[in-house]
């Protein structure tokens, strides 16, 4: 089945705050393991953590080192294999250059929880990942309150928030990436 290839990208900087200030968030442990085992459960291609940030890169660089050379290597291979497709960028568009295709061909989707005038639906979004008017596809989530305007300024287009049946709106990265990549690929191969 022709399938663009599906990319995610962390986003700590440009993100917002409570108030709506840009910010640069903190890398937590617990999403570099979650997403990470996530995407390699759906096959993306490549998990970016997005920070300019010294010292969050070396803590992520921390994490990810004790699961692909450290004690976690031989303790948990199915962890090693999760974090070796984690790339540590300066920004979106390092994450954007390293995918190493021409940039018309990568279509760069923005998450928000915050409803959008003209927002992609989940329809035409899995549409556009198994009937590819892009190579590749790179999806941006961001940490904190969300992405800065940056971000969507950047992006080709933002996906339409994530429901459930309440008007409580408030998951965690963890869980919108979950959900988002079941959404667009997990179906397919049932």
């Amino acid at each position: 089945m022709n399938m663009a290839a599906v990319y995610l990208a962390l986003v700590h900087h440009p993100v917002i705050n409570r108030q709506g200030e840009k910010i640069c968030s903190a890398v937590t442990n617990l999403d570099i393991h979650d997403i990470a085992r996530t995407c390699t459960t759906y096959g993306t291609k490549g998990f970016f953590i997005v920070t300019p940030s010294r010292d969050q890169k070396a803590l992520a660089r921390r994490v990810i080192d004790h699961w692909l050379n450290g004690a976690g290597a031989s303790f948990n291979p199915d962890r090693k294999k999760a974090f070796e497709q984690i790339k540590i960028v300066n920004s979106i568009q390092e994450a954007v250059t390293s995918i190493n295709v021409p940039r018309q061909h990568i279509g760069i989707f923005a998450t928000s929880a915050r409803p959008f005038a003209r927002c992609i639906s989940w329809r035409k979004i899995e549409k556009m990942v198994y009937k590819p008017e892009f190579k590749c596809i790179l999806l941006l989530f961001g940490t904190a309150s969300g992405l800065h305007e940056d971000c969507f300024k950047e992006s080709d287009g933002v996906i339409c928030p994530i429901y459930g049946p309440t008007d409580y709106n408030h998951l965690s990265v963890r869980s919108a990436v979950a959900i988002t990549l079941d959404r667009i690929s997990g179906i397919r191969r049932q």
